[in-house]
């Protein structure tokens, strides 16, 4: 890590994201709760999480973009947007404006607007660090993200409790601006040289063949598709197009359970409940991130089988267990190994995946693994309302179990190496 903190690319962009992620956990517990608060109903924080989830649809016809356009400009300008935007709210109610319309409609335009970011930072990271640094790299992003979580999910209730969560908003807007003047010190290599460039641009740097046909940049709509085209044929007839199929209905059970979530919380404690189950999920999630780097010299198969087994085990408990603490730390238990499959599934892809696909490999996984989260909100805040917010909440462990038997079940995944054995494509 010490080698790695000497990289000054690498050191700007794990900042920047701690940062920001500080400043989204935040606000996704700001925005659940207001809208909770507003309402009272599950059925809202459902659409809520759903007009969250949904814009992550549109990651995969985002890749071609993030592939092309400067990366540091990208970042940039997203951070800035992101603060004009989440600064409507505390305006609006500034003037006496308080509407959940409004909360629902700031959601999906700040989700979008991170559609870009992250697709951004993944295709980034192997142009500034060395392949056997990757795991370690991709574990010190996702310690940034889930260490966020970690302290300020918790702190976010406690801040709800003492100055409400609009307060949270301001704070927010400050942190995006912080991240856009470190990432205007992030200075990216252009792919296939070593030369560092503040504006990197993949495409008309190298070509692209898909299809037997060759394509240049032209800046247009039939070179955006070409570009787009190419990265799904990429992923066609390679292990990667099975990893498509990990998340999806985990993804949409586990939405359903984060859909009724502050309705949950509410019943063991309101907003401080609300943010210690947040932080004690950011903790194993954390948690298996630090193990991630340490395991990927084991088979992925079985280490996600049994992993999820157990992730499983410790989401049951947590609806079991008769006290808040208790329920807080076994959700901490159940998603380690998520966290360790994150990182490992990440550097899979980042070894595996020329630089010049990255950006639109990256967001074609990250849209398949959101294909269902938005029907599984929307179900999952409708069914709490008539069923219990309880057997919602179930429904998460069973979408744990799902990883475990979908990977068991595909040959492609049960028998791949370990992550350090794997090799570009």
């Amino acid at each position: 890590m010490h080698k790695l903190l000497r990289n000054t690319a690498f050191r700007r962009l794990l900042f920047g994201r701690l940062v920001t992620n500080a400043g989204d956990s935040l606000y996704a517990v700001a925005a659940m709760w207001l809208v909770y608060e507003l309402t009272g109903s599950s059925t809202y924080t459902g659409l809520a999480g759903a007009l969250t989830m949904a814009p992550q649809l549109a990651q995969m016809l985002i890749g071609p973009l993030v592939d092309h356009w400067p990366f540091r400009r990208l970042l940039i300008a997203v951070q800035l947007v992101q603060a004009t935007v989440v600064l409507v709210i505390p305006v609006a109610w500034l003037f006496g404006i308080r509407s959940v319309t409004l909360v629902l409609v700031v959601v999906p335009i700040l989700s979008l607007l991170n559609q870009f970011v992250y697709p951004a930072q993944s295709a980034a990271l192997p142009r500034i660090v060395a392949q056997e640094e990757l795991t370690e790299a991709n574990a010190a992003f996702s310690f940034a993200y889930q260490g966020a979580d970690l302290v300020f999910n918790g702190l976010a209730g406690a801040l709800i409790a003492a100055v409400g969560a609009v307060a949270l908003y301001t704070m927010d807007a400050l942190t995006f601006v912080i991240a856009a003047v470190l990432f205007a010190g992030v200075n990216i290599p252009t792919a296939g040289t070593g030369d560092v460039s503040d504006e990197t641009t993949i495409v008309g740097e190298t070509k692209e063949v898909t299809e037997g046909t060759t394509a240049t940049d032209g800046g247009d709509t039939s070179s955006y598709l070409t570009r787009l085209r190419a990265g799904i044929e990429f992923v066609r007839g390679t292990p990667i197009v099975w990893l498509l199929g990990v998340g999806v209905f985990a993804n949409g059970l586990l939405g359903a359970s984060n859909a009724v979530l502050p309705a949950f919380a509410d019943q063991l404690g309101g907003p401080s409940a609300y943010g210690m189950i947040r932080a004690g999920t950011a903790a194993g999630l954390l948690l298996g991130a630090l193990f991630g780097s340490r395991l990927d010299g084991i088979r992925f198969g079985p280490l996600v089988i049994s992993g999820f087994l157990c992730s499983a085990a410790g989401w049951f408990a947590a609806l079991l267990v008769p006290s808040l603490p208790a329920t807080a730390v076994c959700f901490a238990v159940a998603l380690i190994p998520v966290g360790t499959t994150n990182v490992l599934i990440g550097t899979m892809v980042q070894r595996m995946v020329p630089d010049a696909f990255l950006g639109r490999v990256s967001a074609l996984l990250g849209s398949a693994s959101v294909a269902v989260t938005p029907i599984g909100m929307l179900l999952g805040g409708t069914i709490g309302e008539t069923l219990g917010v309880t057997v919602v909440m179930a429904a998460g462990g069973f979408g744990l179990l799902w990883v475990a038997g979908y990977v068991a079940a595909v040959p492609a995944l049960r028998g791949l190496p370990a992550v350090n054995e794997i090799e570009t494509i």
